[in-house]
């Protein structure tokens, strides 16, 4: 349906996330994926959906220039939000379980924002989902830092790994935007941009 609509428009995901790229197959989306280096640094007064959408914006400007009319481009950005603090991918399994246990017995909350870029305009969209993990065991935070990937994910877990499936006790909100990418956000802006 989406695909239809988006028949004379070309879209382009800026984006090396496996998670995200199935999202867009899953949409019915023909895509083409562009992808180019961008140091995420960001102001640090900046705090919650403020980091996102300004670094969603950074990572759309390196191809700003290059962009050609009917082209769509989408950027995003995701962090895990918890105690005024934003945790990132982690650095090395060490932060990894940390970031975990820190989270532990209580709520957090998922942040995404997605730029949308053409040669006449840009919109950011965002979207917050708030999470509740049970308390963790140490060995179940090492068993799943040793065994899955946390390190390229934000907050150091995917909702959609073993880890999710223990320790979640509760979410609020969109659950594709916790994987990293707030489908339903998507399908309504793209409908809205060629409208």
């Amino acid at each position: 349906m989406l695909d239809e609509r988006l028949k004379d428009h070309k879209i382009i995901l800026a984006s090396g996330s496996p998670r995200r790229q199935e999202y867009f197959k899953q949409l019915g989306l023909d895509f083409e994926i562009r992808l180019k280096e961008v140091e995420e640094i960001y102001l640090p007064e900046l705090s919650g959906l403020e980091i996102t959408e300004y670094l969603a914006r950074l990572k759309a400007e390196v191809f700003l220039k290059d962009l050609k009319p009917k082209e769509i481009l989408i950027t995003s950005d995701t962090i895990v939000w918890h105690e005024n603090d934003a945790l990132g991918k982690p650095k090395n399994l060490g932060e990894a379980a940390a970031m975990l246990k820190s989270m532990s017995n209580g709520w957090h909350k998922v942040i995404t924002s997605v730029c949308f870029s053409t040669i006449e305009s840009q919109i950011t969209e965002s979207c917050t989902t708030k999470v509740k993990f049970k308390k963790l065991m140490d060995s179940e935070i090492k068993y799943y830092v040793e065994n899955f990937k946390p390190l390229d994910k934000a907050g150091a877990y995917g909702i959609q790994e073993w880890i999710g499936l223990v320790a979640i006790e509760e979410i609020q909100g969109s659950y594709t935007n916790v994987v990293g990418l707030p489908t339903h956000l998507v399908f309504k802006t793209l409908i809205s941009m060629v409208d």
